[in-house]
């Protein structure tokens, strides 16, 4: 059985007492929810307060960003060892950073690599835009995503994705992001069962594959959340907008506890 996890993605809102405050708000209802994980990711800037009002709690923190070297100059970027620091989580290859900041599938490879080699917990995102999606290219693009964001990443006994568990894949259409018109339940669950893991499949095996945590996300509230985690092959939600807001995410938590 794969636990269900539920991340919630602040994006670039939030001051320092902003996500003290809303933080405030999200422990005492989430920490009473059993059977699932629950991440929060702040901006950067409230990774050090986020985690000290964190501790001692079953809620995990991810970074929602980072740099595939230790060190260097490279200014303005975080490094794995400065989010391990804090964090348990990292998310990587964000639609939003694919298009306005260039990223590419092989930074992406890069930044999964480094994650994994400092203990942290990649929720790796994929997803095809609005044109990708009407030229029938979902296929092509998501799976072409997975392989190449994943390439390299060997089961050796000294590997962490040996256990299935210390990856997270993000299936977040482009099309849904931020715009209230989520993907069908049903075309979500087919696009994991049918294009995402047949290619973790091609990477890692059959066991592996069926393992690895799927998310769904894109316009997820606590109002459609339940559509989603009764879906066999969705195994919980990347949170936008909705994460904001302590009751929303709340409830779409508790309907990923069942």
């Amino acid at each position: 059985m794969r636990t269900p996890l539920v991340a919630g993605n602040w994006k670039m809102f939030k001051t320092v007492a902003e996500a003290r405050h809303l933080i405030s708000e999200l422990v005492p209802g989430l920490q009473g929810i059993k059977g699932v994980e629950k991440v929060i990711c702040p901006p950067a800037m409230a990774l050090l307060a986020a985690a000290a009002l964190l501790e001692g709690t079953e809620i995990g923190l991810g970074a929602q960003n980072m740099h595939w070297e230790s060190s260097g100059a490279f200014t303005g970027e975080i490094a794995p060892p400065m989010v391990a620091e804090l964090c348990q989580y990292v998310i990587l290859g964000h639609s939003e950073r694919r298009a306005m900041f260039g990223e590419t599938d092989e930074t992406v490879n890069k930044k999964v690599g480094a994650a994994l080699a400092h203990g942290l917990l990649p929720i790796v995102c994929v997803g095809e835009t609005l044109d990708e999606n009407e030229a029938g290219r979902t296929a092509e693009v998501v799976a072409g995503q997975v392989r190449a964001g994943l390439a390299g990443m060997s089961l050796d006994s000294d590997n962490p994705l040996a256990s299935g568990r210390s990856i997270i894949i993000a299936y977040e259409p482009v099309w849904a992001i931020g715009t209230g018109k989520a993907a069908n339940a049903e075309g979500a669950n087919a696009v994991v069962a049918d294009i995402i893991r047949p290619a973790l499949a091609e990477l890692f095996g059959d066991a592996l594959a069926q393992e690895i945590r799927v998310l769904y996300g894109g316009s997820v509230k606590g109002s459609n959340a339940a559509e989603y985690f009764n879906m066999p092959d969705i195994d919980g939600a990347l949170v936008g907008g909705a994460s904001l807001k302590a009751a929303d995410f709340t409830q779409i938590v508790q309907a990923a506890a069942g």
